[in-house]
C-alpha cells in the first residue's frame, strides 16, 4: 500500500482556495497474479480559506498576492512543496480570460513538487467541479443520470454524468460576480454577457448609474431561464449562443433521462437562501441563486445540493485529476517526472494500418504535429488491442519504433499510451526495435482525447505503477 500526496490549487472569478488530499493505492491482485493496483481511498486532509481572488486590474491577476495566499496556506496546512506528489493548479472561470493566466500558472507550479497539472478550461473544469461535488458518485450509487451545474461567479459549468460516464460537458457565461453593486445597487462593473441578457430584458445597466432590485431580478430571472434552456435542448441560436463561453462545449442530454440535477458553486448556497440582504457580496450572486430556486428548473427535474458547493472545483482537482497507469509497462525510470507533455491520439483504423507496416502516414502525421504544437516530443496514444497476437504487437512496434525514430529530435525519448493492458509487451519490442537509441516509456490504462496534456510522475508501488495526470492546457 502506498499513498500520495496531492494539492489543489483554484484561482476562480470570485475565489481563491487551496485543498490538499491523500490518495491510497494498493495492489489488489492475489499474490501469484499479474499485479493490478487500484486506488482505494482519497480523503481531503486540509481545506483552506476561501479568498478574494486578488487583481491587479480587471484583466490581470495579481500572482504575487495569489502565491502569498498559496505560501501562507502550505504553511498553515504543514506541508511544503517537496511533500507534494501531484495535483493541479487551475485558473477558471473568466481568470481563465485574464491577460496573464499562463504566467500566473507558471509562477505557481513550484508550489506543487515535482509533478502538478496547470490547466485552465471550461470543460475541463466541468468534470471537475462535478466530481468534487458529489454528481459523479451520486451517478454511480443510484446508477442514474445527474446534471451537476457548478455556478460560480463567472461561469456556470455544466457536466452529465450517466452510471459514472461523463457523457456531456458545456459552459455558459452566467455567473453571481458578472454584475456587481454597491451598497446604493449603482453599477460598478457589468459583464458583457450579463449586458446582453439586460439588453434582451430591456434593463439599462450602465457603470455609474443607480439600478433597482426589480431591474437586477428581472436580469437573474432571464439567467435562470437561460440555464433551464441549456438543459432542455431548445434552440441553441439567439441569446444562448451568446453567453455561451468561448471554446466549450454544448451539454447535449443525448435522449436520456436526467434523474437529479446537482448544484455546487458560490451561487449554488444561494438558492436555499430565502430570506436576508439580497446583495451581501455587492453582486447578484443571491438574486441569481434565487432566480434559479422561482425557475421552472426545479420544477422540471429534482435537485440535490452538492457535497461541496464553493469548494466542489478545489477538491475535484486535488482529489479527482490524478489516475494511474495500468502494472503491465515499460519505462526508463530515470526520465520520470514529466510534464506537459502534448499526446497525438490515433484512431484503430490508424493503429490498424501502423500493424500492417504502413509508417508514411504516421511519419507525416508526427511532423505535423510536432509543427502545430510548437513541441519538442510527444505521446502517441493508441487504443491498442484487446487481445493481440505476437505477431501484431510485433509489428505495430517495428512501424512506431521506426517511424518516431525517423521524425523525433535526437535524444528525444519515445512516449507511447494506451488502453488496452499491452504497454510492456509492446514497449519491450520498441526497446528492442530501437536497440538501444533512444529511452523508451510505454504505459497503458490511459485514455486521452485529441489536444490533451499528460504528466507522468514518479512510480509508485516499489515501480509498479506512474501516476498520471490527463488535462486540457486551454485559455480564452
Amino acid at each position: 500500500m502506498a499513498d500520495i500526496l496531492s494539492v489543489g490549487i483554484d484561482i476562480g472569478t470570485s475565489t481563491t482556495q487551496l485543498v490538499f488530499s491523500r490518495i491510497t493505492m494498493e495492489n489488489t491482485a492475489g499474490y501469484f497474479s499479474v499485479p493490478r493496483v487500484s486506488i482505494l481511498d482519497k480523503e481531503v486532509v486540509y481545506k483552506s480559506r476561501v479568498y478574494t481572488t486578488p487583481l491587479i486590474t480587471p484583466a490581470r491577476i495579481d500572482g504575487e498576492a495569489v502565491g502569498k495566499i498559496v505560501a501562507a496556506e502550505f504553511q498553515a496546512a504543514g506541508y511544503a512543496p517537496r511533500d507534494v506528489d501531484t495535483g493541479a493548479v487551475i485558473i477558471t472561470g473568466e481568470s481563465a480570460r485574464k491577460e496573464n493566466a499562463a504566467a500566473v500558472l507558471e509562477q505557481l507550479s513550484g508550489f506543487a513538487g515535482e509533478f502538478v497539472v496547470s490547466t485552465a478550461g471550461p470543460d475541463l473544469e466541468s468534470v471537475i467541479a462535478g466530481k468534487g461535488s458529489g454528481a459523479f458518485q451520486y451517478s454511480v450509487d443510484h446508477n442514474c443520470a445527474v446534471v451537476n451545474l457548478d455556478i460560480g461567479g463567472g461561469t456556470t459549468n455544466m457536466v452529465l454524468f450517466d452510471r459514472g460516464d461523463t457523457v456531456s460537458k458545456g459552459c455558459l457565461d452566467i455567473g453571481g460576480r458578472l454584475i456587481r453593486v454597491d451598497r446604493e445597487l449603482r453599477v460598478e462593473h457589468v459583464s458583457p454577457a450579463a449586458a446582453a441578457v439586460a439588453a434582451a430584458v430591456n434593463v439599462r445597466l450602465q457603470a455609474g448609474r443607480r439600478s433597482t432590485l426589480a431591474e437586477l431580478r428581472c436580469v437573474t430571472d432571464k439567467m435562470a431561464d437561460l440555464l433551464a434552456q441549456a438543459l432542455c435542448c431548445k434552440p441553441r441560436e439567439g441569446l444562448l449562443g451568446t453567453v455561451r463561453t468561448p471554446e466549450s462545449s454544448w451539454l447535449d442530454l443525448q435522449g436520456r433521462r436526467v434523474s437529479r440535477i446537482c448544484f455546487s458553486g458560490g451561487v449554488a448556497d444561494c438558492i436555499w437562501r430565502a430570506d436576508g440582504d439580497p446583495v451581501p457580496y455587492g453582486d447578484i450572486g443571491v438574486l441569481l441563486g434565487r432566480s434559479i430556486a422561482g425557475s421552472g428548473l426545479l420544477q422540471a427535474i429534482p435537485a440535490i445540493r452538492g457535497r461541496e458547493t464553493i469548494r466542489a472545483t478545489v477538491v475535484g482537482a486535488g482529489t479527482y485529476t490524478t489516475g494511474i497507469s495500468g502494472s503491465t509497462i515499460a519505462y526508463a525510470r530515470e526520465l520520470l517526472p514529466m510534464r506537459d507533455l502534448p499526446a497525438l491520439k490515433l484512431t484503430a483504423g490508424e493503429q490498424a494500418r501502423c500493424i500492417s507496416g504502413e509508417g508514411a502516414f504516421l511519419a507525416e502525421k508526427l511532423r505535423w504535429f510536432l509543427d502545430q504544437s510548437g513541441a519538442d516530443n510527444l505521446v502517441l496514444a493508441l487504443p491498442g488491442e484487446s487481445d493481440p497476437t505476437y505477431g501484431e504487437v510485433a509489428a505495430l512496434a517495428r512501424c512506431l519504433a521506426g517511424t518516431l525514430d525517423r521524425v523525433l529530435p535526437a535524444g528525444a525519448p519515445v512516449l507511447v499510451v494506451l488502453e488496452q493492458d499491452i504497454a510492456k509487451a509492446l514497449g519491450g519490442q520498441i526497446e528492442a526495435a530501437l536497440k538501444g537509441r533512444r529511452q523508451v516509456i510505454c504505459i497503458d490504462g490511459v485514455k486521452v482525447e485529441q489536444g490533451d496534456y499528460v504528466d507522468l510522475g514518479k512510480p509508485v508501488l516499489d515501480g509498479m505503477v506512474i501516476p498520471v495526470v490527463v488535462k486540457t492546457l486551454l485559455f480564452g
